[in-house]
């Protein structure tokens, strides 16, 4: 979509927050007015409503939205004096919250825009009237809680999001794959499938895996450890807190701190913390001993446990967290070795998408030079940095956009942003050029002259953290996992009590070529053990009676069909090996 349409769409979405406003008004005259910005995909509006309200109330607004629409009201903005602005909102705290940032910022006038009879403090943009509209392509589509400026400090108001597009169709395919979403939603699946539970009692975004989830979690590290071992990189393992001290000399204590959770001995005063990152630890195992110039790369990698003390309402399954790992990687490299170590990382972050059957797009991810409190070093480091790192993009002839404020504290990005298979974008991958972390610990390496020189720091992650890497996986195979990852591969469902034995040994022959099996012999009809291994969604299901004992081929059921197919015991395991061994 070009920039004009972008910003076009951004009109529309924003003009109809104000639309859904004068509705809301003309119900509850007195309602507080909070945020209500255009968002991805449509937009949304905070209300302190006089009384509970409920999701039925959508149709009703949609409708009213709908016939405000039609009587083609410009959007006309104009500028009032502080003393009016303040009266005008005199019943409302939170418009004149927003008020009292302008006047702090120095702002000379308060921008409105007014629609017939709506007057709204606002600084746009808008469309120039609601015929530029499509009354068709938008909906209301729910009610959330969201506390008063994000903090659970604040009243709590109601949220109503909307979904807006330039048309219908536009809608009609997004409401599709909304519908699709919510079918393949990880939360729904992981508990169907049996993969991982929450308990109240171990507590929120601390999750506990099965041993089927805990399979295909192990199988996503296996094959990160592998990529990464094909380019250099090297495991290790680090402890789950250190003193604060660390994170102070690294920059975490002073940017991060409230996002991490303190630990306290019983022995000693000093501060300590569970680790939010793996980076501060593993400068010291560089800097644990000399290194040369003939040393480096020196290649670390770790999939330590990792805590952050993410607020309750943001945890969303395993996609939002407060314990995880990652596969998580360092290099420290001379200046002259940047190129090959982005490089190497890029060709393992490709292979990890062909196989899990993602595309994606690269985000240079940069610094805000207009907030340079929220990065460390100074400006000649991030300058520097940014221009290395957007130079490999396009000497390599790498397609990427740029994106200013998403950088690393530390420094710019390169982050791979995936599509599944609904045509959602997820920020998976990344690799990291750090040049101030080896500064702030003072690491060095002796350069071929014999001169202490500081080496730069590639901070790499080729799925990111694998527990939430399951989670998008589950939706994006909808629970149909590949071979290689099925925690189970083959079903064996047994007819009758007669055919348990037989069942039971060929699944110990299975388990002897390492295929993951499992057998249904319980006391059920034949047909509810094939529905139960169906919404299981097990690659292979073999349905063993009389006539499979006495043979010498087996009645494969391959998932997602209905008829089976003969093929001789040998040949099936090997097929199953294959497509483990392939990844396919």
């Amino acid at each position: 979509m070009s920039q004009e349409n972008n910003q076009k769409l951004e009109a529309i979405r924003h003009s109809l927050s104000h639309i859904m406003s004068m509705a809301v008004e003309e119900l509850y005259p007195k309602v507080g007015l909070g945020a209500g910005p255009a968002i991805e995909n449509g937009f949304y509006q905070d209300y302190d409503f006089p009384e509970t309200i409920t999701p039925e109330i959508l149709p009703k607004l949609e409708k009213r939205m709908k016939e405000i629409l039609k009587e083609n009201l410009e959007f006309v903005q104009h500028d009032v004096d502080y003393d009016e602005a303040y009266k005008f909102y005199k019943h409302d705290p939170y418009k004149t919250g927003f008020i009292d940032d302008l006047k702090a910022a120095g702002e000379k006038k308060v921008s409105f825009y007014k629609s017939g009879r709506f007057d709204n403090l606002c600084a746009g943009p808008h469309v120039a009237s609601t015929k530029e509209i499509n009354p068709q392509a938008f909906k209301l589509t729910k009610i959330a809680g969201a506390y008063w400026r994000g903090s659970e400090k604040n009243k709590m108001l109601t949220r109503i999001y909307g979904l807006a597009f330039a048309t219908k169709q536009e809608l009609d395919e997004y409401l599709k794959m909304m519908a699709e979403a919510e079918k393949r939603d990880h939360r729904k699946l992981g508990k169907e499938l049996g993969l991982f539970v929450f308990s109240d009692l171990v507590g929120p975004g601390l999750p506990l895996y099965t041993f089927k989830g805990a399979i295909i979690r192990r199988e996503i590290v296996n094959f990160s450890n592998e990529l990464q071992k094909a380019i250099g990189y090297q495991e290790v393992h680090t402890p789950n807190m250190n003193k604060a001290e660390l994170f102070k000399v690294s920059g975490h204590y002073e940017k991060y701190k409230e996002d991490m959770f303190r630990v306290v001995s019983n022995y000693t005063e000093e501060e300590y913390f569970l680790k939010p990152m793996n980076c501060p630890q593993h400068t010291q195992i560089y800097a644990s001993q000399m290194r040369s110039y003939r040393d480096l790369p020196v290649r670390i990698a770790d999939f330590a446990n990792l805590y952050r003390d993410e607020k309750p309402g943001e945890l969303s399954g395993l996609t939002r967290l407060r314990c995880f790992c990652q596969d998580d990687g360092h290099s420290f490299c001379r200046e002259d070795q940047i190129k090959d170590e982005f490089l190497s990382v890029l060709s393992a972050i490709n292979k990890a998408m062909k196989v899990y059957g993602m595309n994606y797009k690269v985000r240079l991810s940069l610094w805000d030079p207009e907030q340079p409190e929220k990065y460390l070093g100074e400006v000649s480091i991030w300058e520097k940095s940014q221009k290395l790192l957007e130079d490999i993009l396009v000497d390599n002839k790498i397609d990427y956009y740029r994106a200013v404020g998403e950088a690393a504290i530390y420094g710019p990005k390169m982050d791979l942003i995936s599509k599944d298979s609904l045509g959602r974008e997820w920020q998976i991958s990344t690799i990291q050029l750090d040049f101030i972390m080896p500064q702030r610990f003072n690491l060095t390496y002796i350069d071929e002259s014999g001169k202490q020189k500081t080496p730069v720091m590639v901070h790499r992650a080729i799925v990111g953290s694998p527990e939430r890497f399951l989670g998008i996986l589950i939706e994006h195979y909808a629970g149909a996992f590949p071979v290689w990852l099925s925690p189970v591969q083959v079903k064996i469902v047994s007819v009758a009590e007669a055919h348990a034995e037989f069942s039971q040994e060929l699944a110990d022959e299975f388990k002897q070529n390492d295929i993951r099996v499992e057998v249904d012999d319980s006391d059920e009809t034949v047909g509810n053990k094939i529905r139960k291994a169906v919404a299981e969604k097990v690659p292979y299901m073999l349905v063993i009676g009389d006539r499979e004992m006495s043979s010498d081929k087996l009645a494969v059921r391959d998932r997602g069909e209905k008829t089976t197919r003969e093929i001789g015991k040998q040949e099936f395991m090997q097929e199953v090996k294959e497509k483990v061994r392939s990844k396919k």
